[in-house]
Formats: C-alpha cells, structure tokens, sequence
C-alpha cells in the first residue's frame, strides 16, 4: 500500500545539486487501473497502482532494458522525463520532482508515509506550497496526457 503526499512547490531548497537525485522517464499503458513503465537511471520497472489519490494499492516488478523499450513504444500520452532528487526530512524523503520537456517548469515533492495518520499530522517545510495530494491533476497518469508523443 502507497500512502503519500503531494505538494507544488514554492522555491527550491538551497543546494539542490547535493542531493542524491535520478533521471527517470516513464509512460503509461494504461490508467484504470494504472500500468506504467520508468527507467530510473539503468534499473526499468513495470508498476500497477490501484485507484486512490492519497492511499492506493501498488506492486513494481523488473523489467529488462528490451522489454521497457518494446512497451515504452505502446505508451498513451507523452513519455514523462523529470530529475528526482531524494531530501531528507527525518523521519521521510522528500522526493522533489523537476519536469523537463513539455511538463517544465513543473516541480512537485512527494512524501510517503507508514499509516494514514502520519500522512495527516505531517507539517510540510515552508518551501512547499499548495497540497494537491487530493487533486488528481497532479497524477503522473494525468499529466502524461497533457502533450501527445
């Protein structure tokens, strides 16, 4: 079970560039339910989520590099490509996501908790803004919509 936090973002941090970050892509095959595939860095993954905005179901599975590049050209929508940067926040990760392409200047920061509970009492830093956790715009499986191939 995912159980996470979604926030647009005010500024960035100070010294971004030192945190441990990622470049990832990735598209959807399908969106009820979702079927995505992402290349982070050289790992590929195939993940199911369930329906939900702040608590859903989700399941990753490998994939190898061929497999990942044979869906990657059955995707619906764009091929999503941000860096991920990974900020500690005791006892979290913020995992801070900078668009590039057709989704820039987009930067959102995802947080993910234990139990609902903790989701609800988290207080985000003063560099966050807006929380669109509930708004379902902000999804990756909607955003991939926005600009076609």
């Amino acid at each position: 079970m995912e159980i996470e936090r979604k926030y647009l973002i005010n500024r960035l941090p100070d010294r971004l560039e030192d945190y441990p970050h990622s470049e990832i892509e990735q598209g959807y095959l399908n969106r009820q339910p979702v079927l995505r595939i992402r290349r982070r860095d050289d790992e590929y993954i195939f993940t199911y989520k369930g329906s939900g905005l702040m608590v859903r179901r989700e399941e990753e599975f490998p994939l190898d590099e061929a497999s990942y590049l044979h869906l990657r050209e059955k995707i619906d929508g764009q091929l999503i490509r941000k860096t991920r940067y990974r900020i500690p926040l005791d006892p979290y990760t913020i995992e801070l996501d900078v668009f590039h392409g057709a989704l820039a200047p987009l930067i959102l920061a995802e947080v993910e908790f234990p139990t609902v509970e903790d989701a609800n009492a988290f207080v985000p830093p003063d560099w966050f803004g807006a929380d669109v956790t509930m708004d379902g715009r902000y999804h990756n499986s909607y955003l991939s919509r926005l600009v076609s191939k």
